[in-house]
């Protein structure tokens, strides 16, 4: 697998997790016959996720992936909208794709995901620059999409469901590992923070039908995968009802004719004690005790929480529409404390400069990272998005010099957080997932602890999927060391 590196202002202090972030990877295996398609992926885990499901419907339509673009019939590029620079990178990209297309016309090349729900008049508007714009609930239309931009038309979708959740599609894993695959949970966002971007280009929650949910973890499983997360924008808010959903009696999985999120993780827990269970993203205001303890209750569901505060300011959170006051976000972690223990990792997202945001206001978010003490926290200076809540009621006014100011106090903040969790690990034994070889040398393995926590360990022959105990002996702010030990 390549990986693009562009230059976005997000920031993870540590090696990247399997995290809800704005990273940007290239997603594509090597196809054998047929059309041929080539996909990126940029942003957030959902968009890596709707990339297999895009996968495969168009397997089905002929195209098999491939990484070689020049030999690629169809071009896809499943795009972020949360900051400027990841739109820039796109655009960036784009001109690189149609530098190529001129030498070969008949290529097709396509956008996908946020972006493309966001500026799709802009896009269409541009001449050449791209055939197909197709929001996150167009997927099934893209085979009839790309016969469209193939006789000389823009094809183009972009309407957003209240029901679409890709349930019944069997994602194509690409560039796959063998270990470790992202479910769906539930799509959209009723959650209209005023920053963001996500409930107008990925429209109204909704839930997936837990059945097809279990089955597909139950699949993976079955193929030798050893480790699922469960994804959607807020999964504490995920519900499934029989009566809601028009679905007979849920007798087959549960007694209850509803099922909340704490439901579904026993659900999948039970599939086998050797399956692990990840999930992402949680909101502070939705995540109960009923989950923690949960999670206390199963050894696979992985001991580890993303929980985005933001900011450690309730003037502030009140501004971004978070729902919740700093008090009420440090209750939910004394809480998580208290149920699964010091050695929970907990991470964060945390936004600075945001409007009106004094340098009082600032050291509240410093002061919060220090009571929570997060293993890793993905970092972000505020990035005005046309649309949103804040762009049209409040002033950007904080300078950009003040922001990056403020953002490298937060990268050094929580560098020196992740180091004292990361001490605190030190020789202490942890039952680790093997994923594959170390990033530097295949003299090493890598895999990680429940807590989330990347541990590098001498490679001694252990296949990846297997669990092997490691007693860590040295450390750094992103990663542990260690030696595998009986």
């Amino acid at each position: 697998m390549t990986n693009l590196i562009t230059d976005i202002d997000i920031v993870d202090t540590t090696q990247k997790q399997n995290d809800a972030t704005c990273e940007v990877k290239i997603t594509q295996n090597s196809g054998l016959s047929g059309r041929k398609l080539y996909i990126e992926s940029y942003g957030c885990q959902m968009n890596f996720s709707d990339s297999e499901i895009v996968s495969s419907i168009l397997q089905k339509d002929g195209f098999n992936t491939t990484d070689d673009i020049e030999q690629a019939d169809l071009i896809l590029l499943n795009t972020c909208s949360i900051r400027e620079k990841a739109e820039l990178t796109i655009r960036k990209r784009l001109t690189t794709f149609n530098e190529i297309k001129k030498n070969k016309p008949e290529m097709t090349i396509g956008i996908l995901g946020c972006m493309a729900e966001r500026l799709k008049s802009q896009l269409l508007d541009e001449e050449k620059i791209v055939d197909l714009v197709v929001g996150p609930d167009a997927y099934r239309d893209l085979p009839n999409l790309v016969k469209i931009a193939e006789e000389g038309e823009k094809g183009v979708n972009t309407f957003l469901s209240r029901e679409e959740t890709y349930a019944d599609i069997s994602p194509v894993r690409l560039n796959s590992n063998g270990v470790t695959a992202f479910i769906s949970i539930m799509r959209g966002c009723d959650n209209m923070c005023s920053f963001c971007v996500v409930p107008f280009t990925r429209g109204r929650e909704r839930s997936r039908d837990p059945h097809s949910i279990v089955s597909e973890a139950q699949n993976l499983f079955d193929q030798g995968y050893r480790e699922v997360t469960l994804l959607g924008q807020n999964v504490d808010s995920y519900k499934w009802s029989s009566q809601e959903n028009n679905k007979a009696r849920l007798n087959k999985l549960t007694n209850s004719e509803v099922i909340n999120f704490a439901n579904l993780l026993e659900l999948v827990a039970q599939i086998n004690p050797d399956l692990r269970v990840r999930f992402s993203t949680s909101h502070p205001k939705d995540i109960t005790n009923e989950v923690l303890v949960t999670m206390k209750a199963y050894e696979n569901i992985c001991k580890y929480i993303h929980l985005p505060a933001q900011s450690g300011n309730s003037r502030i959170l009140k501004l971004m529409n978070r729902t919740y006051s700093r008090e009420w976000y440090i209750n939910r972690i004394d809480t998580i404390r208290d149920i699964l223990g010091q050695e929970c990792g907990i991470s964060s997202d945390m936004i600075t400069g945001f409007c009106s945001e004094t340098e009082e206001e600032h050291r509240d978010t410093l002061s919060l990272m220090d009571y929570v003490k997060y293993d890793f926290s993905y970092m972000f200076y505020y990035s005005e998005r046309p649309g949103t809540l804040a762009a049209k009621k409040y002033e950007d006014d904080i300078s950009l010099k003040v922001k990056k100011k403020r953002l490298q106090e937060i990268i050094a903040k929580q560098s020196q957080n992740s180091l004292e969790r990361n001490q605190q690990d030190l020789g202490k034994v942890f039952k680790v997932l093997i994923e594959g070889f170390s990033k530097r040398s295949q003299e090493d393995l890598q895999g990680r602890t429940s807590s989330n926590k990347v541990v590098i360990f001498k490679n001694q022959g252990f296949k990846k999927g297997t669990y092997i105990n490691v007693k860590i002996n040295s450390c750094t702010s992103a990663t542990l060391l260690g030696i595998i030990v009986k």
